[in-house]
């Protein structure tokens, strides 16, 4: 059931968020003055279901090496993902390389900034595309992360949670709050990203540090609990962690790596090895190289045709 926000007595929501934001911003690199659409299409995808603590330094590598959509289009994928390293989730350096490819070679290397032609990329879907179009290019943009639903769940819905998917609701509810102006609107959304993952957080938020706690419909309720976040999985033994194991040998390899080297990586279990070494050449990070074994997309290709040069 809704629950009708308090009275705010005339203060402004934005002023509030806004001013917060000043004083409290973490100084983030994809956030900077000098921040390119291309650094922050990385940030975005990179900081899916990862945090920013593990993703700053994986960042800042990535784009020392490839400073723009080009300079990874001229890569193999199985450089990108080498250096994605251990941020997890791999499949995203390929889309990322997809996505970096098509930025090259049908719009000459710059990061569009429409809507459409941004989710035509690969990997790139609502969200990320309304992220870089607000955070990249200074637009007006729904933007609706895990931070910014739950945000808005609470001041405005007066629930604990968001629901698992983002609903018509809720897009309609963040269009309301969110500035008419470009420029302010997508301020606001950087805002209330961050005073979800700061103060309004998930587990223990902080309301009286929080500059809507006048405002919010939940507190004003006596926050009451309700749906709760999905647990955690366990990763100890699971296939995921088999894939992860399997990776890190063929990451660190500057040759093809043999079944027996991949069995030291995982020899409790030859069964849950084989069925994690078939799903990664099914999602396409792993290619067999001939009789010598296995390695990362296109890198026996390329040391192949390095060689007949």
């Amino acid at each position: 059931m809704r629950v009708e926000p308090p009275d705010q007595g005339g203060r402004d929501l934005t002023t509030d968020v806004l001013d917060w934001f000043d004083a409290h911003q973490r100084d983030l690199p994809w956030r900077a003055p000098d921040r390119t659409p291309w650094g922050v299409l990385v940030s975005e995808v990179m900081l899916q279901q990862t945090p920013v603590s593990r993703v700053l330094p994986a960042w800042q590598d990535w784009m020392l090496r490839w400073p723009t959509p080009s300079d990874l289009a001229d890569e193999v994928p199985g450089e990108a993902v080498r250096q994605w390293g251990r941020l997890g989730y791999p499949r995203r350096a390929l889309r990322l390389h997809a996505a970096a490819t098509r930025i090259a070679v049908e719009h000459h290397g710059a990061v569009p900034s429409d809507e459409t032609t941004l989710r035509a990329l690969p990997g790139v879907g609502e969200y990320t595309a309304a992220a870089v179009r607000a955070f990249a290019f200074g637009r007006r943009a729904v933007v609706l992360d895990t931070n910014v639903r739950r945000v808005l769940a609470r001041l405005v819905g007066g629930q604990e949670n968001p629901p698992a998917g983002p609903t018509v609701a809720e897009r309609s509810e963040a269009e309301a709050l969110l500035p008419v102006d470009d420029a302010a609107a997508a301020r606001w959304s950087v805002a209330v990203m961050e005073l979800g993952a700061l103060v309004c957080t998930a587990v223990a938020p902080d309301c009286p540090q929080c500059p809507l706690a006048g405002s919010c419909a939940w507190r004003s309720a006596g926050r009451p609990q309700g749906n709760r976040p999905r647990l955690v999985q366990r990763f100890e033994g699971t296939d995921r962690q088999a894939r992860g194991r399997l990776m890190a040998v063929l990451r660190a390899a500057s040759a093809p790596v043999g079944s027996d080297q991949l069995a030291g990586a995982w020899p409790t279990d030859p069964i849950q090895r084989e069925r994690a070494l078939r799903g990664l050449i099914a999602d396409g990070l792993v290619e067999m190289a001939g009789k010598e074994g296995y390695w990362l997309p296109g890198l026996a290709r390329a040391t192949r045709t390095a060689a007949e040069r």
